[in-house]
């Protein structure tokens, strides 16, 4: 049976209206939910068993299933006391710009195909080129995330700095510290593992300065060409930033590449207490920032930026017969042409309705409250003598361990604090993952949420400090002394 169209529609409608004041009731009182929804084994049984019909269903009873059965476990890392990996700030601003976005379906590839939605997502790349100090000349594009915003950067600085014949002497350096896409993206470029210098950190976690040139001379003296430097801006583990300047000056003596990675501390450029963290970003060649991290967007969106806008054409400029007629803009330079997509959405325009709302004081002012919460941890744990500070508080970071009274060995310290992540977590009040720092596990609380209160951090600690596997080795510590 053909289905009605019409019909079908009208009920989306009536659907959509009731789903909508739900959801907007439900983030109104979203710190009362628990922040680990974990899946029911009969909805997991039931999806497993669900085919692909031939013939199709109900609209409604697909909507209702999906609603029990699919969006009731999400991880909610829009929760105010989600504090693992960095968690989602999104604001319902941005889920409107969604929503609104996704019904009229823009194809942002190129002026023509919305000439108002090219000017805003334009406009947007020009205000986050003038944050990161670039000059006239300068571009970029919105990407779904940082890992596709890091790849893009790389393939401009290959096609840059290197000739076709030279790729197998190029040496490209990085830290410890710096994020996992990296690596993947100059791997899916054409670079093996061992031209990738991955260098140490100073006690800041920040890459280490003498490590650096000690390693572009020797690989200079060895016949090799290095070509990039990765630098991070707020890395996930620690939130630290790389010294951006010295690093830069590097470069330049060099004829490197700088990259930025700012995914997630290029926001702190909207901050005018925290901004000067990030002195010598207006050196690089390119950045990588999410507006999905710190400026309360949905998914999928983020941004490249170049210093020199030419430098992503080089790479990705294609001019087929069929898109002639397309190219419209000034330069007939098109979005298509600054990236490796053709078919794209209008991911800025969620962000520029958010940044209408708001303004860009406000969204300062979100850093700022994720600093200050992260400073209130630190201090916290500070005054614990069973808990130690591993790092920061930086941009919103930090990271600690219980560390009982010096007894337990470091195997048994990374066991214990595992047990305090999976509890905290498995209780739905808060979630906390862990991570490694200098080979040792460690709780780390990302603080950025605008809605977190002090309170929160205050009552998560005190919790972390109350879990059943600190009060057994309290108790086991107590048995051995009076033994």
């Amino acid at each position: 049976m053909r289905i009605d169209t019409r019909e079908q529609n009208r009920e989306i409608g009536e659907l959509l209206r009731a789903f909508v004041s739900r959801t907007v009731d439900f983030y109104e009182h979203i710190e009362n939910e628990a922040v680990c929804r974990p899946a029911a084994e009969d909805s997991l049984s039931r999806i497993e068993k669900q085919a692909i019909p031939a013939g199709g269903r109900s609209v409604e009873e697909v909507f209702r299933e999906m609603e029990q059965d699919i969006y009731s476990s999400t991880l909610l890392g829009q929760h105010p006391r989600s504090f693992s990996c960095v968690p989602s700030t999104m604001s319902l601003l941005s889920w409107m710009g969604d929503v609104m976005t996704s019904a009229y379906n823009p194809h942002a590839s190129c002026r023509v195909n919305g000439p108002v939605a090219d000017l805003v997502e334009k406009k947007l790349i020009r205000w986050m080129c003038e944050k990161a100090g670039y000059p006239e000349g300068s571009g970029g594009l919105f990407v779904s995330g940082g890992s596709i915003a890091n790849l893009t950067a790389l393939t401009a600085a290959r096609d840059a700095k290197l000739a076709w014949e030279d790729r197998g002497r190029a040496v490209v350096y990085l830290s410890g510290q710096t994020h996992a896409s990296v690596s993947k993206g100059l791997h899916m470029i054409g670079f093996c593992r061992e031209q990738i210098r991955i260098l140490p950190v100073d006690e800041s976690f920040r890459m280490d300065m003498a490590a650096l040139q000690s390693s572009v001379r020797k690989d200079l003296a060895d016949g090799k060409i290095p070509f990039a430097v990765i630098a991070s801006a707020g890395t996930t583990n620690t939130g630290s930033v790389d010294p951006l300047r010295p690093i830069g000056g590097i470069c330049r003596k060099y004829d490197m590449w700088m990259h930025v990675d700012g995914a997630f501390g290029a926001s702190a450029l909207l901050s005018e207490t925290y901004k000067k963290e990030l002195d010598g970003i207006q050196l690089s060649d390119s950045l990588s920032w999410d507006a999905h991290k710190w400026m309360l967007q949905t998914y999928g969106c983020s941004a490249v930026l170049v210093r020199r806008r030419d430098d992503l054409v080089r790479s990705f400029a294609a001019h087929p017969e069929y898109l002639k007629d397309a190219e419209t803009s000034e330069g007939g330079v098109e979005f298509w042409d600054l990236g490796p997509e053709l078919t794209r959405p209008a991911r800025g325009l969620k962000l520029w309705l958010t940044l209408q709302t708001m303004g860009t004081e406000e969204l300062g002012r979100v850093v700022e409250h994720g600093c200050e919460l992260a400073e209130l941890a630190a201090g916290i744990i500070r005054k614990e003598p069973e808990w130690e500070l591993l790092s920061g508080p930086w941009l919103g970071i930090v990271n600690f361990r219980y560390r009982a009274d010096g007894s337990l060995s470091e195997a048994e310290l990374d066991a214990v604090n595992q047990e305090i992540s999976a509890e905290i977590t498995d209780s739905g009040f808060a979630q906390i993952f862990t991570t490694e720092l200098r080979g040792r596990k460690v709780l780390r609380m990302c603080t950025i949420h605008p809605e977190t209160t002090k309170e929160d951090i205050r009552r998560t600690i005190e919790r972390l400090m109350e879990t059943k596997a600190v009060s057994d080795r309290r108790q086991e510590q107590n048995k051995s002394r009076t033994a």
